[in-house]
């Protein structure tokens, strides 16, 4: 792996002096799949350039997907293509709906009713696996651990959690409730209690970074000199990959629960600008080019959203 830092593209090309989310050399091959399943491969080593891989580093890459099945490999070097055998539809965007209500929350149309939603669970060492996995399936949901076997969210998920108890067999081992009188320890106020159970902290900080990397990028985006092919591919590339960093660990906490003013909010709006902005840019590609897949994706993913919202 390259041990240079990945850099978004500035203005005229100069990196950007904030460092954004790695992007994995896997992640950059299923983002430059185009519509019709290829990969070019001089674009391939072009974006990986700019966002600072070794050519070694993209040829390991290439030679692990294809014997794991997942592409075919036909031509040498730059102008080989790539051809995706596997469907890798959503593997480079977040889940729709969880971005929808992202953006209802920021919007102020999902407040909170006040509720809490535990989740109390005693499985044996014996089934450690299923004990695992609900444990994963809680935290990737947004809820947070309050003690050993005991999670809350602020968000009713009840019926996907249901859907994993039943799944595992453990229903019998597992007890939810709701419950408007909270407190742990001595704090009992709310947001206080937000800030003690979620990292947010650390989810602020992701913001951050996303709505810097946003901002570079429609500052470039609005100069005169339009920004190559390869450079759109670069940031669009790069803004997936710090929106899932950003999204992906965030329980998507009411408003009510969060500081004021919430990072969360305006890094979405800068992304949805951001993304408006690549897609008329990308207008003016050669017709009868197929669009890489991750725009198509995220085109989708925002006109879900109603125009108001964004």
């Amino acid at each position: 792996m390259s041990t240079r830092p990945n850099r978004p593209v500035g203005t005229r090309g100069d990196a950007y002096d904030t460092a954004p989310v790695p992007v994995p050399t896997r992640l950059l091959v299923h983002a430059l799949v185009r519509e019709d399943g290829t990969v070019d491969a001089g674009e391939l080593y072009a974006v990986a350039g700019l966002l600072g891989m070794t050519d070694q580093q993209v040829r390991l890459c290439v030679k692990r997907l294809v014997a794991e099945g997942r592409f075919t490999h036909e031509g040498r070097g730059r102008k080989a293509v790539l051809k995706a055998v596997a469907d890798i539809t959503g593997a480079i965007t977040p889940n729709v709906a969880y971005v929808r209500h992202a953006y209802r929350q920021d919007h102020g149309l999902a407040p909170w009713d006040g509720v809490w939603h535990l989740f109390a669970f005693a499985i044996p060492e014996s089934s450690r696996t299923s004990r695992d996995t609900l444990r994963d399936t809680l935290r990737h949901l947004g809820a947070a651990p309050v003690q050993s076997g005991l999670y809350v969210s602020a968000n009713p998920i009840e019926e996907l959690v249901e859907a994993q108890v039943r799944h595992l067999g453990v229903t019998r081992a597992v007890t939810r409730l709701t419950s408007t009188d909270l407190s742990v320890g001595d704090v009992d106020h709310p947001p206080s209690l937000a800030a003690a159970l979620w990292p947010l902290d650390d989810i602020a900080a992701r913001y951050d970074r996303l709505a810097d990397l946003a901002q570079v990028c429609l500052d470039r985006l609005a100069q005169p000199d339009e920004p190559s092919a390869t450079e759109q591919l670069t940031m669009a590339i790069q803004l997936a990959a710090a929106f899932t960093d950003a999204m992906e660990p965030d329980p998507l906490l009411p408003p009510e629960l969060l500081p004021h003013p919430w990072p969360g909010a305006h890094a979405r709006r800068l992304t949805a600008a951001c993304w408006t902005a690549l897609a008329e840019a990308g207008t003016h590609a050669p017709a009868g080019t197929p669009a890489p897949r991750l725009f198509v994706q995220y085109k989708d993913l925002l006109a879900s959203i109603p125009e108001r919202l964004t």
